[in-house]
């Protein structure tokens, strides 16, 4: 059976993938940091595969390595890493504080390249896996009020596509998605005006399902000739 590993799983497109990944027969492991409750009730909902639920910070390499470590007791292999934990941030790059670097470079950065430094040594050596990181539109475009933000998808992109040239050879691929505005907690904090005034940039009108951002990473996870590409999955923003 083949087995997919995902960070972040109790978020809004997290817990999508997770389900998304069950449902196409994999056996599924899901990382979550402090929501425990939302991520116990996503284990529960899956009873078809292979579950496996793992508490850790992942911006804490030796968190990283237990969590790998618990993951190879469970499991013989891994198939495909999905690095989909991350956070938000928002306000003038004037006002962005030492701390608030910190914490948005190590939740959305840091945490990417420590668990694929972890896990990757595994798919070399069975010289097959696929990676898929998220990323955002905001990665590929930028965004005012949201610098540091960008800036830090922006790297998830330009640690996608280097990587991918870096392990091609051992056919390892490496992909990445760019959402665009998605149904989940993480964009409450918008008003009805603000998501309208945005939805006339987006081509197909409206606001994205979370599910489909899953679908679209698992086919990057299954697109076997697809490798350092990045695919918006945003209605026709970055069009």
């Amino acid at each position: 059976m083949k087995t997919a590993l995902i960070t972040g799983g109790s978020g809004g497109i997290g817990s999508a993938i997770v389900k998304r990944f069950a449902e196409a027969g994999y056996a599924v492991a899901f990382t979550y940091h402090t929501a425990k409750d939302a991520a116990e009730s996503l284990a529960r909902s899956i009873d078809n595969v292979p579950v496996l639920l793992l508490q850790a910070n992942l911006t804490r390499e030796e968190e990283v390595l237990s969590l790998a470590e618990r993951f190879y007791a469970n499991f013989s292999h891994i198939d495909v890493l999905v690095n989909c934990a991350g956070v938000a941030s928002e306000g003038l790059f004037q006002d962005v504080t030492d701390a608030e670097y910190a914490r948005v470079t190590d939740a959305n950065l840091k945490s990417t390249f420590l668990v694929t430094r972890a896990f990757l040594p595994g798919m070399i050596a069975e010289q097959k896996g696929a990676i898929v990181n998220v990323s955002s539109m905001w990665g590929v475009t930028g965004a005012s009020m949201e610098v540091l933000y960008s800036a830090t998808k922006a790297g998830v992109i330009g640690m996608t596509k280097a990587l991918a040239k870096e392990v091609g050879a051992s056919n390892v691929r490496v992909n990445a998605v760019a959402p665009g505005m998605i149904d989940t907690k993480m964009n409450d904090g918008y008003t009805a005006e603000e998501k309208s005034a945005f939805l006339e940039g987006v081509a197909l009108g409206r606001i994205g399902k979370a599910e489909e951002v899953a679908s679209a990473v698992l086919f990057l996870a299954e697109a076997e000739y697809v490798t350092g590409q990045t695919l918006a999955v945003d209605g026709g923003v970055c069009i």
